[in-house]
């Protein structure tokens, strides 16, 4: 195997695992969770406000 044919192959498996990456990112089983995450920042910034100012959930 010359080193076109590793090039050819070694871009081959580096294109599909992105496609794979990019499939399983936008894929619409995992929005909620994705969701979820997104929102972890203001949950946290909730019980800091409430701690500071004294007051409990």
């Amino acid at each position: 195997m010359d080193y076109g044919t590793l090039h050819g192959v070694i871009t081959i498996v580096v294109m599909l695992t992105f496609v794979g990456i990019f499939a399983w990112a936008y894929s619409s089983r995992r929005k909620k969770q994705f969701d979820e995450a997104a929102n972890l920042v203001f949950s946290d910034e909730d019980s800091k406000v409430m701690k500071d100012s004294g007051e409990q959930k």
